[in-house]
């Protein structure tokens, strides 16, 4: 089985732009359609996928070092260092389960959709990551194959379930009908950034503050728009990590590009899926009636391409790497995650409707949260490390992840299984 692991390692090395074209141009034959429409689908859908990973690329090219600038402005010592979802998830990978979780996770979707427990089809293969992050975590506690694998599946039936519960947010707020995220460190945060957004929203005072992107527009004119907000949020960014004039306004140029050009790629993205949307309703229409429907489950990069996910998001850099020296407990510096925030606080912002004030408050407890979290299980991620031979970074005898280490989901079905060992 271990002789496996090198192949799905580079099937998923050739990221989502290669895995996802296949996966639905195979879906769009199942479902009917013919193979030249097909595959133009699934050809769109990966140049739009490029593109978002392109518009991602630039923001985290920026955010990035002007991140780590803080950091040494800010003279933070803090012992666990956060290596970030590239780390966590080659640890995944390395790990004696990975050649099982692929097989036996789209087997039990694929069980979840014929018995109605699920409308998520997850085609977002590379993510699976994440459920065998959690598999490898219970193997290194346990030794056990078996435990492994039901930790695995425990947690991808959570995640298909939050996505099922999160979709109607993508069709409203998001404007991506027919679509879930299934995204391990997405969903994972909505069952508390949510309910938090309900209570923010029942604050007098703060319940009253406008602060979306069309409301901001609003009052501020051609200066509310998305790519001022970008400009403005970047300058701030490249003020607060000790830049001078010229690489303050490359970094708010870059952001306001981000605002601009993520939108349009999530847009050619859609242009590739609605007719594979369309033609899954049809065929299942015909065979189970008109109740019957489907999500298809991508990536959270697709919510990015809002404006005020993006600006919640690098709002919350300067404020998490705050947050990180002032929060009791808490022993891991922010570092490789910082540019994962847009995933983390996507549901949050859609479930404030894009009001940027309550989607900052909410999305700082969460992150405080995860924070902690990341910090308890810190020894037993850098255990799991070293297990995997992960370079562990230079002078670092501690590593933990905001995505995975101190998401909730995980840290759950975690300390479950640490009562049965």
């Amino acid at each position: 089985m271990t002789d496996l692991i090198p192949m799905f390692q580079a099937f998923l090395g050739l990221g989502p732009t290669v895995i996802l074209p296949v996966a639905i141009f195979i879906i769009g034959i199942c479902f009917g359609q013919k193979p030249a429409k097909a595959f133009r689908s699934g050809l769109t859908i990966g140049v739009g996928f490029t593109g978002i990973f392109l518009v991602v690329g630039l923001l985290v090219d920026n955010l990035g070092p002007a991140a780590q600038a803080m950091i040494k402005n800010f003279g933070l010592q803090l012992n666990i260092i956060d290596i970030g979802w590239p780390g966590a998830a080659s640890i995944a990978w390395a790990s004696p389960v990975a050649a099982l979780v692929l097989p036996v996770g789209l087997l039990v979707n694929a069980l979840m959709l014929v018995t109605k427990t699920t409308k998520t089809m997850d085609v977002d293969i590379w993510n699976y990551w994440h459920f065998t992050f959690m598999g490898a975590f219970v193997y290194t506690l346990s030794g056990s194959l078996i435990q492994a694998m039901i930790a695995a599946i425990i947690f991808e039936v959570v995640v298909l379930k939050i996505a099922d519960w999160t979709a109607p947010y993508m069709e409203k707020y998001f404007d991506l009908p027919g679509i879930s995220v299934p995204t391990g460190s997405t969903v994972s945060y909505a069952p508390i950034g949510i309910p938090l957004i309900w209570l923010i929203q029942k604050i007098p005072i703060i319940k009253d503050l406008k602060a979306d992107p069309e409301s901001i527009q609003k009052k501020f004119g051609i200066f509310g728009e998305p790519i001022f907000m970008g400009l403005f949020l970047g300058l701030a960014l490249g003020a607060l990590a000790g830049y001078g004039p010229g690489q303050m306004v490359k970094v708010g140029v870059a952001m306001a590009g981000v605002m601009v050009l993520m939108p349009r790629m999530v847009r050619l993205l859609m242009e590739g899926l609605i007719p594979i949307s369309e033609s899954a309703r049809e065929f299942l229409t015909k065979r189970f009636g008109e109740d019957a429907n489907i999500y298809i489950g991508l990536d959270a990069a697709v919510t990015t391409g809002h404006p005020a996910v993006i600006a919640t998001a690098l709002i919350l850099v300067p404020i998490t790497i705050f947050l990180a020296v002032i929060l009791p407990g808490n022993n891991v510096l922010p570092f490789g995650d910082l540019a994962t925030i847009p995933f983390i606080v996507a549901m949050i912002v859609a479930a404030a409707r894009g009001n940027i004030i309550h989607s900052v408050l909410a999305g700082s407890v969460v992150i405080s949260l995860s924070l902690l979290m990341a910090t308890a299980v810190a020894q037993f991620h850098t255990q799991m490390a070293l297990a995997a031979h992960f370079k562990m970074p230079e002078g670092t005898a501690l590593i933990s992840s905001i995505d995975q280490g101190g998401n909730l989901i995980h840290f759950i079905i975690y300390q479950i299984f640490v009562l049965f060992n």
